[in-house]
């Protein structure tokens, strides 16, 4: 979802220190994240980790279980003990799509985990190469109406947000565009500012400077409200497209059964370390809005946007085990 070279200013001097006194009589915590080191998610989950360390006081080590679209990461916290020692870094693959892309699950993202808390969302934006011919939102809505089948779209991959969001964009609007999938959104946003693909959804974390440098066209905003770092690009909302506020959104989940005084602990540091002055200053500088909240929040919006996506893949039919 974030290329790493979004996340250098988040990385640098990045080291887990020594044991402190334990949380839940554990003096490591495993933090899984299910996508391969280097990237965005890896480096944000370094990052915070390093800022909770201390207030946890335990050491941290992050462990990268990448594969099968987060499944084997979400598999190896599920089946681990309830005792405080390991978690998982999920997003909406695991909490609001996989449920509903694949016929077989190795896990219940609504029974199998205790819920943390929220980390942030990752706003997506509608962008198009800056030789295609819409200047301007409508223009695109027009010009894609007109060419039905004739207009391709990128995107990081099957079941992605920036496919879904796109497939959520063709549903609303009745329009017909062809999915390219890449393999991450880097390689796609490469094709699209050279124009081997005309258009995609892409996320601001991994996208900005090459959006505020002209290097692809910013139509429409996927987020409730227009962003300051986007001005005077409107909302997909406001250009009368219903419910498409398109995001990605990753959280912190453990084993089922965790107890509560270890989620609460949990809970609190992830919020303290959200509203560090110099993370939250880096998550705003990229375009990201952080979740902090109580667990009970944030099961109940990754239990919503579930339902939301689950309606979208349905309709559109999209099934990644067939």
């Amino acid at each position: 979802m974030m290329n790493r070279r979004s996340f250098n200013a988040l990385a640098g001097g990045l080291a887990l220190g020594p044991a402190l006194p334990a949380l839940a009589q554990a003096d490591t915590l495993r933090w899984v994240v299910p996508y391969p080191p280097g990237g965005g998610t890896d480096v944000l989950a370094r990052t915070l980790a390093e800022t909770m360390r201390a207030g946890l006081g335990q050491t941290i080590v992050v462990e990268n279980k990448p594969g099968a679209a987060t499944n084997i990461g979400a598999q190896e916290v599920a089946r681990a003990a309830p005792d405080g020692r390991t978690i998982l870094q999920a997003d909406n693959a695991l909490l609001a799509f996989n449920e509903h892309l694949f016929k077989k699950l190795p896990v219940d993202p609504d029974k199998d985990f205790s819920y943390i808390g929220g980390i942030g969302k990752f706003p997506l934006a509608l962008v198009v190469h800056p030789g295609f011919p819409a200047q301007s939102f409508d223009e695109f809505l027009a010009y894609v109406r007109a060419n039905p089948g004739r207009v391709n779209y990128a995107s990081p991959g099957n079941g992605s947000p920036h496919h879904l969001a796109m497939e959520m964009f063709k549903d609303r609007t009745q329009t017909f565009l062809v999915h390219i999938p890449y393999r991450g959104a880097a390689p796609a946003m490469q094709d699209v500012m050279a124009g081997q693909v005309p258009c995609m959804f892409l996320d601001l974390a991994s996208g900005l400077g090459n959006m505020q440098a002209g290097k692809v066209r910013v139509l429409a905003f996927g987020g409730r409200q227009a962003s300051p770092l986007l001005p005077g690009v409107p909302t997909l909302i406001e250009k009368g497209v219903k419910d498409a506020e398109v995001f990605a959104f990753q959280g912190l989940l453990g084993p089922a059964g965790l107890p509560a005084a270890v989620v609460d602990k949990l809970n609190a540091e992830l919020n303290k370390a959200l509203s560090n002055a110099t993370v939250l200053k880096r998550f705003l500088d990229f375009g990201m809005e952080t979740m902090a909240g109580r667990p009970e929040q944030f099961r109940a919006f990754a239990r919503a946007e579930s339902q939301r996506w689950g309606t979208i893949i349905r309709s559109r039919g999209i099934v990644l085990d067939a």
